[in-house]
């Protein structure tokens, strides 16, 4: 495996562009991905009762579309508490994008982001995709310009491709995303955008996307806060040409690991871009009974604002650390764990049994200072783990939060 340039367009077929339209003040605010020929798509979305127009446009489309072969999609008004016209604005984007692609309306999916509440301003919406549809380009530069149509209160873009052999074929997959407040997934992030030439059934995409998402998308916190509008697609143009993957076996197992790869990557990428942030927090939960206790302790560590506040003030205050632990749901043995800091500075043991060791405190508060810092907590009860990702808890969070529509 092997990363390379090109982002949301580096896989065979695939296409992007960026622009700016007005619906923001200065950034570019759409943003556009075309595949030259019909694609399998899947998606993951949000959990969140409240449900964005263009969650619910794609849920649909995911689901009885045959094919997919675009996305359409906008920052700066989520489309969200709209009603029947929101609605209808995603079905005029995605017949504004097949007229001027010259592709089925129905292969189109449509993305929004940004404020909750307001209408959509459709002439600058059909004026972007107008003036997108001519511009769409393959290059790493066309892809970034895409990434940065994207972003909301993101303070850097977020992109990357990778390439990879399946049976005897060079496979590329490449994406975008954006994230940055409002992060708490369940089922999928913020906006998602993964494209591949790999040739694989439909089943198996989406089974493969839902399978991963359950490590990666699903294990970040921000805020606690689920997004309205969360959504992750992945779309499979088939251009590689390797043989069709139908069943489970190694070619769909290597696929599956290319795509924890990028998930991954964009996990992290989104937890040490939350608002406000000025450090990554990655949490392991090992030696767990099960999958779902590792799971549950880590992203009850990651999650708690207390521990993310001494995380900002580099306070050595662990207590923090097993109380999250403590009502996160899952049982384990407060008096058998164990409890680890680590970052570029070293790595020292906290707590040994569950009291605090002998360890060095100016060291300790140095690797408590580095802008990623790894906290381990072993619980010594069986062979499982799991590992989530948040940042601090920062004065600029609250700021950024307190003027967000103003």
């Amino acid at each position: 495996m092997k990363i390379i340039e090109g982002g949301i367009a580096a896989a065979k077929g695939f296409y992007a562009a960026g622009l700016f339209t007005g619906i923001k003040n200065k950034r570019k605010d759409m943003a556009l991905v075309y595949s030259k020929g019909p694609c399998k798509a899947a998606g993951t979305f949000t959990t969140n009762l409240v449900k964005g127009a263009p969650v619910k446009y794609d849920m649909e489309m995911v689901k009885l579309s045959p094919y997919a072969q675009a996305i359409v999609v906008n920052s700066g008004v989520a489309n969200t508490c709209t009603g029947k016209t929101g609605m209808e604005y995603c079905r005029q984007m995605a017949e504004a994008v097949s007229t001027n692609l010259n592709i089925p309306q129905d292969s189109v999916l449509v993305a929004s982001t940004g404020i909750i509440g307001k209408q959509l301003p459709m002439d600058k919406i059909l004026w972007g995709i107008e003036n997108l549809a001519p511009i769409l380009g393959n290059s790493p530069e066309d892809g970034t310009s895409a990434a940065e149509a994207i972003m909301t209160t993101d303070t850097k873009k977020k992109e990357i491709a990778i390439e990879f052999e399946i049976g005897g074929k060079t496979v590329v997959m490449g994406g975008m995303c954006k994230g940055s407040g409002m992060i708490h997934p369940n089922m999928c992030t913020m906006l998602g955008f993964i494209t591949t030439d790999i040739s694989i059934s439909k089943e198996l995409l989406q089974e493969a996307l839902c399978t991963n998402v359950q490590d990666t998308y699903n294990m970040i916190s921000v805020d606690g806060d689920t997004s309205t509008n969360d959504t992750v697609l992945l779309l499979a143009d088939g251009m590689a040409g390797n043989p069709e993957i139908t069943e489970r076996n190694d070619d769909y197992y290597k696929f599956l690991e290319a795509l924890n790869y990028i998930n991954t990557y964009f996990s992290k990428r989104i937890a040490e871009d939350g608002e406000g942030a000025t450090s990554l927090l990655e949490v392991n939960v090992i030696n767990a009974d099960c999958k779902e206790q590792a799971k549950k302790l880590s992203k009850s560590i990651v999650s708690s604002n207390l521990t993310k506040a001494a995380m900002f003030g580099h306070d050595l205050n662990w207590g923090r650390i097993l109380c999250a632990m403590g009502y996160a749901g899952a049982n384990f043995n407060p008096d058998t764990v164990d409890l680890y800091f680590e970052s570029n500075a070293g790595k020292i043991k906290l707590i040994e049994n569950g009291v605090e060791a002998s360890f060095n405190m100016e060291l300790a508060k140095d690797i408590f200072s580095e802008s990623e810092v790894i906290i381990t907590a072993d619980i010594k009860m069986g062979n499982e783990k799991a590992t989530a990702w948040g940042c601090d808890l920062t004065y600029d969070y609250v700021k950024i939060n307190a003027e967000y529509s103003s």
